[in-house]
């Protein structure tokens, strides 16, 4: 007993000594995904107050700096470029203004900003210039500069709070050549997510020794397009497989997600997705207990998403950017025609409808081709009866999309449709069987809306007259009776096609898988792109017309009636109420 006294005292000094000399720090990260343009609480698009937006988040944030001081870091997984008009008066409009998203990345004082497909999608003009005018990296290791192979943008960056190092890595998803027409990335090449992180992970810790690493991707988590070419959603992927990420702030579905997976070296990461608009944002608290020389002892990581719509909004960031606001609302207001009956994108689904065929009617009368490919790119808007103004335009025509004629045979056009009626339809078996392919899991997912497969590839058809057969199988479906004019439609005859850029390049792989032409081929079957957005075409359309009347086509119909229609009415009552 006598012996061991001294070892135990010893024990216990160590031990005193130690505790004495660590130090436990507590930091905070918070992350926004896919704004889009939700910058102010208030929607320029339908003309009333927003809820969530960034002005929101500015005040949070705010808060959240008053407790963590600079242990609070603040970033932003991309697509922030495209989706309010506020964006698009920024970067085509006043394009020679200070871009209104930099100035509001700036404001909030973001510490690392992703890059997002839809960011790509503004062109070289927009994205250099937003990237030149922002205060904080912008993040993108897999963006390639094919002149000098080097990443386009900044890999990653390097943050030191409280003496700890964090490493944050931006990525984005590969798919932006198979949906974008080449003029928009020149000079770029996207590798995997998965191929091009592990690469970055091991540079990272081998020269920046970081005590966390946090992914900035801008990649959904899991069952997006997968091809032979890019799997468009690598999140989940890459946090079981590649090692080294304590956290992962994704984004790009638009879904809400919160999961902790384990690496395949036993680790935790905790995956956060705060959805999009700015309604949520992502956040990460870690906790750390570091010793006398510095080393990390101990790291937890808790992430949660925070609803951030019932903050105030920011009254000192509404003032600021006053100006902006009051340039956007007199771009929106201003009429440019008048529509004499409602038309609804919720009509859409469930047949020929006004609001669709308006577009493909447009379409074919500003390129002259034989037949139009479109799909609904809104879930649920509407343009009134009464004044078009320039807001309407942004609900007739959601994205920034050219126009593109291509030349297709008979047979690719009904294989095409196949495909997209594949994505939207139930194959019936019994009269009470739904007619839409609906999925409860996604009813949160701001893409597919209760649909099993995203709704912006529901494309149909006008200058043909055909039917739907929601009895046949996947595959057999679609009979292409004759042309809209009464000439018989031919499976051999060359016809000439018209439809959106991100259809054209292969965007929803309905072209591709669907249609069975080659990705590489799709580039010479363009015979016509236009010079300018279709926004801006369907805009200087209707102000020569001045007063539209939409009525739908009736070209195509689902059958047997007797299915149909009862199946229609019930599933039209469960998705969109009695509205």
């Amino acid at each position: 007993m006598i012996k061991l006294a001294p070892a135990c005292l010893a024990v216990l000094c160590f031990a005193s000594t130690t505790m004495a000399q660590t130090k436990n720090i507590e930091i905070k990260i918070i992350g926004t995904s896919d704004v889009h343009g939700h910058f102010f609480p208030y929607d320029f698009i339908e003309r009333h107050p927003l809820k969530g937006t960034l002005a929101r988040v500015s005040s949070y944030v705010k808060r959240m700096r008053a407790q963590y001081g600079p242990n609070l870091l603040l970033l932003d997984n991309g697509d922030i470029l495209q989706g309010q008009p506020t964006c698009y008066y920024s970067n085509y409009v006043k394009p020679e203004e200070d871009n209104v998203a930099a100035q509001v990345v700036n404001y909030l004082q973001y510490d690392a900003q992703a890059i997002g497909n839809h960011d790509i999608e503004t062109g070289h003009a927009v994205y250099d210039k937003w990237i030149s005018q922002l205060r904080c990296p912008a993040l993108g290791a897999n963006i390639i500069n094919t002149a000098t192979g080097q990443p386009y943008a900044l890999p990653y960056a390097i943050y030191e709070r409280d003496g700890i190092r964090i490493a944050v890595l931006g990525m984005l998803t590969p798919a932006i050549p198979y949906w974008l027409n080449e003029n928009l990335w020149s000079g770029m090449q996207f590798e995997s997510i998965e191929k091009s992180a592990p690469r970055w992970v091991e540079h990272i810790r081998r020269h920046e020794k970081p005590d966390i690493l946090v992914g900035l991707f801008h990649s959904g988590w899991n069952g997006g397009i997968s091809t032979a070419h890019y799997n468009e959603d690598e999140t989940e992927t890459v946090a079981k497989t590649i090692d080294g990420f304590d956290i992962i702030f994704f984004g790009h579905d638009h879904t809400q997600r919160q999961e902790t997976v384990k690496s395949e070296g036993g680790n935790n990461v905790v995956c956060l997705n705060p959805s999009a608009n700015a309604l949520m944002v992502a956040e990460a608290t870690i906790r750390l207990t570091v010793d006398g020389k510095g080393r990390v002892k101990s790291k937890t990581v808790c992430g949660e998403i925070r609803d951030i719509s019932n903050e105030p909004v920011d009254t000192g960031f509404m003032e600021h950017f006053k100006p902006a606001i009051d340039s956007v609302k007199t771009y929106v207001e201003r009429r440019i025609g008048t529509m004499q009956t409602p038309i609804y994108t919720r009509d859409c689904f469930f047949g020929s409808a006004p609001f669709t065929d308006f577009i493909h009617n447009l379409q074919l009368q500003i390129t002259g081709a034989d037949i139009s490919f479109n799909a609904p790119l809104s879930f649920n808007a509407g343009i009134g009866k009464g004044d078009i103004r320039m807001s309407d335009m942004f609900k007739l025509y959601r994205y920034e999309n050219q126009i593109y004629v291509l030349n297709m045979t008979g047979e690719e056009v009904r294989r095409h449709l196949e495909m997209s009626y594949s994505q939207w339809v139930n194959t019936m078996r019994t009269a009470d069987d739904h007619i839409m392919l609906l999925n409860d899991g996604t009813k949160n997912d701001l893409q597919r809306y209760g649909f099993k497969h995203l709704t912006f590839n529901f494309d149909s058809a006008a200058g043909i007259e055909y039917e739907v057969d929601v009895t046949k199988p996947d595959g057999q479906k679609v009979n292409i009776m004759k042309m809209a004019d009464g000439k018989p439609f031919d499976g051999k005859k060359w016809y000439k096609v018209v439809m959106n850029s991100y259809r054209g390049n292969g965007g929803g792989e309905l072209l591709t898988r669907g249609a069975g032409i080659p990705q590489d081929s799709l580039k010479n079957r363009i015979v016509y792109q236009s010079e300018k957005d279709q926004r801006y075409y369907l805009t200087k359309e209707i102000e020569r017309m001045g007063t539209v009347a939409p009525k739908a086509n009736n070209n195509w119909r689902f059958v047997p009636q007797e299915w149909a229609a009862p199946a229609l009415e019930r599933d039209r009552r469960l998705i969109f109420g009695n509205d």
